[in-house]
């Protein structure tokens, strides 16, 4: 239970929530973790609040310019030394536990790709909700929808390689996974260890139309399938969206 577990934080302009991020980090019972921050030009004060914590296992790198989630990504996975790998975005938590027991949940079943369940505080107040998942995602239900967040994720490195994806401004986790599940199916974890702390002007708001856009683009583009197949992906993508919102989610 001593390998090191490398945890993906990228960073814009995020001073008024990260140092949150960063002390549930810090709270882990597992404490053998590096914490690789990856901040893309920030033009607030969130490089101050990440030197605040003076700690070694806090990795703090630097974009260039501008780049955006997918580079910041791609950067923080190709410095990463851990056979473990985690993420968590620069405004959201986990709950203490969260890195040992699903290790723990890992090593037990000799899984390679994990996600937990998780719980949304959209602008301040906690949806009455946790959300859920099937408890295996194959191949083609990482097609059909992406049923976890990006903070409940664990993947083994060894088993799964270096993932690299596209320049893609919205989805480019979604891309992670459909990279992540050539090479393993992914297994639910039925606890919830991670909160996703969504307000106002994050990344992830957006009406309709702009989600089917970045949707058709990361098939498009990203994986670089047809324009009909992609529409079709597309499609069948909302689809399940509607599905997952009405079947996975436990009501508290």
């Amino acid at each position: 239970m001593n390998d090191l577990v490398s945890v993906i934080m990228p960073s814009y302009n995020t001073a008024e929530y990260i140092s949150d991020s960063i002390k549930s980090v810090l709270a882990q019972t597992y404490q053998n973790w590096e914490l690789i921050i990856v901040d893309d030009c920030s033009t607030d004060n969130s490089v101050k609040v990440i030197k605040s914590f003076e700690d070694k296992r806090i990795r703090l790198l630097f974009n260039e310019m501008n780049s955006g989630a997918a580079i910041s990504r791609n950067y923080a996975l190709r410095e990463a030394r851990g056979k473990w790998i985690a993420f968590l975005d620069s405004d959201d938590i986990w709950e203490p536990l969260k890195l040992e027991k699903q290790i723990q949940f890992m090593k037990d079943n000799g899984y390679s790709f994990t996600f937990t369940d998780y719980r949304i505080c959209l602008n301040g107040v906690w949806l009455p909700y946790i959300n859920t998942g099937p408890n295996v995602v194959n191949k083609r239900k990482m097609y059909d929808y992406c049923y976890f967040s990006t903070i409940t994720v664990m993947y083994d490195r060894d088993k799964i390689g270096l993932i690299q994806v596209a320049d893609l401004k919205k989805n480019n986790d979604y891309a992670m996974w459909l990279h992540a599940i050539e090479k393993s199916d992914a297994y639910r974890f039925p606890e919830c260890l991670s909160y996703y702390i969504k307000h106002e002007g994050s990344v992830s708001s957006g009406g309709k139309a702009k989600l089917i856009k970045w949707h058709y683009i990361l098939f498009r583009d990203g994986f670089g399938k047809s324009s009909v197949i992609s529409v079709i992906l597309t499609a069948n993508n909302l689809v399940h969206g509607v599905w997952k919102k009405i079947h996975y989610k436990k009501y508290i």
